[in-house]
């Protein structure tokens, strides 16, 4: 859906009469605001307001429909598939200062927090309740943004993604009204459930200002392993082997060759360049003690060799250092590199071809790549690692992109497990989702139907 700018100045001018000085156009806050980590081109907006309201979120949203001006919503910028930049330009809403934790809920194990509260500002918030917001997306996103990209991370395995955690919000519709949605219950079949439509929509369906979050009981116990395999296609069949014994997995992350590399020449591991799993499991301290040998028995089935274990928290994070220093290995494998990250899913016994072929695909068009992965939901990132202002590498990493999805597809699966559509994949949209994309374009137009709502984003023109 194409934007309709008619006169941004009179809508400045409008803003500018409600919200004085706040509504910022200085240059540095405006190049705060037009780019993402997804290494799209960066595009100015008119201007960038940070309310401290819903009630002033919906305001400005309100005046942008008079004057048909695209409205942005903007969280950390973490995103990886430009979904926050303001290609139309426009207002830039940022939800930084909606950063308030209204409700922290422990008998029913729920919170409500404003959009702009980030990941790990909830988990301080958390601690001593006995519970747990488990969604890691890796970096410290906003919950706003979290839920906006339907956003999910190394747990989803045992908590779910976004998807399953967001009970309710609280939203800006494109006409400036504000509306609240879901409710604080586990079952909900009280018509139709707004709460996952929005959820994923990445701000093309309304702009969220408040998520209410279904919280966890923080693991009574928690247990890791970690093991090296000969290939990608043995670690593969070892997690979809703990998967079929029905074992509590709560992550099962994949490194390929090319990270072990990069980690030894960072001096962080000494273990050989083989293909590595990290799994973890949670649940009752002594029934994890009597799964140790379950599990190290089906490792070394498939060929795991270096099998570590640990269930002490410092022993726990030991392990886990590897994987949360993957960039570390990232620059080492290429000083100076910018990355560039794919994203997508298929299921769990498609891996080892979509590895291979991929392999294949890379050596062709000349790329080097880190590949890492949620391996018990089949969710895999290749970590392109291309020359700054290189324009050949960039336009084979966006081939090879397009290549990934399409492969992904044709396996059942998705062409993107958590990061979003954005920018980079609306033109793939209609092969991933056939006629189904027509009703995605009629519930767009009926609930934005000037398009202002971060226009150019997830569905294609």
């Amino acid at each position: 859906m194409t934007t309709i700018r008619i006169d941004h100045a009179v809508a400045l001018a409008s803003l500018r009469a409600r919200f004085g000085a706040r509504l910022q156009t200085g240059k540095s806050v405006l190049a705060q605001h037009d780019h993402d980590e997804s290494g799209y081109t960066a595009v100015r907006p008119d201007a960038v307001f940070l309310p401290v309201s819903t009630d002033e979120a919906a305001q400005a949203v309100a005046i942008c429909a008079r004057h048909q001006m695209p409205v942005v919503p903007f969280g950390s910028g973490s995103g990886q598939e430009g979904g926050a930049i303001p290609v139309a330009g426009g207002l830039v809403i940022g939800t930084q200062n909606l950063n308030a934790i209204h409700e922290i809920n422990t008998a029913d194990r729920d919170c409500l927090v404003g959009a702009g509260v980030t990941r790990l500002t909830l988990e301080a918030a958390l601690r001593g309740t006995g519970l747990t917001f488990p969604i890691d997306p890796g970096a410290d996103a906003s919950i706003g943004g979290m839920a906006a990209t339907g956003a999910a991370g190394t747990t989803s395995p045992l908590y779910g993604t976004m998807h399953d955690n967001v009970l309710g919000l609280e939203v800006v519709t494109a006409a400036g009204k504000i509306v609240t949605i879901g409710s604080r219950t586990r079952k909900n079949s009280s018509g139709y459930d707004l709460t996952r439509l929005i959820v994923g929509s990445e701000g093309t369906l309304a702009l969220i200002t408040k998520v209410r979050l279904r919280l966890h009981a923080l693991p009574e116990g928690r247990l890791v392993l970690r093991a090296s395999f000969p290939t990608s296609d043995a670690a593969v069949r070892a997690v979809a082997a703990l998967l079929l014994a029905g074992l509590p997995l709560a992550r099962a992350e994949f490194m390929d060759r090319a990270a072990l590399r990069g980690l030894r020449l960072a001096k962080l591991t000494d273990l050989p360049e083989l293909p590595m799993i990290l799994v973890e499991l949670h649940g009752d301290p002594a029934a994890l003690a009597a799964m140790v040998e379950l599990i190290e028995a089906e490792l070394m089935t498939e060929g795991g060799v270096q099998i570590a274990r640990a269930s002490q928290s410092e022993q726990v994070s030991s392990l886990w250092k590897l994987r949360h220093n993957l960039v570390e290995g990232e620059k080492r494998l290429r000083p100076g590199a910018r990355v560039t990250v794919t994203d997508v899913a298929v299921p769990v016994s498609a891996v080892p071809a979509l590895l291979t072929s991929a392999e294949i695909e890379l050596a062709r068009l000349g790329l080097q790549a880190v590949v890492s992965g949620h391996l018990a939901d089949g969710n895999l990132h290749h970590a392109l690692l291309l020359e700054p202002g290189d324009v050949t590498s960039d336009e084979a990493a966006l081939r090879f992109k397009e290549w990934l999805a399409v492969q992904a597809i044709a396996a059942g699966g998705t062409i993107s497990g958590e990061h979003g559509i954005g920018l980079g994949k609306r033109t793939l949209m209609a092969a991933a989702h056939g006629p189904a994309l027509d009703l995605m374009r009629l519930i767009k137009l009926a609930l934005d139907p000037q398009g202002i709502l971060n226009p150019g984003k997830v569905l294609p023109e």
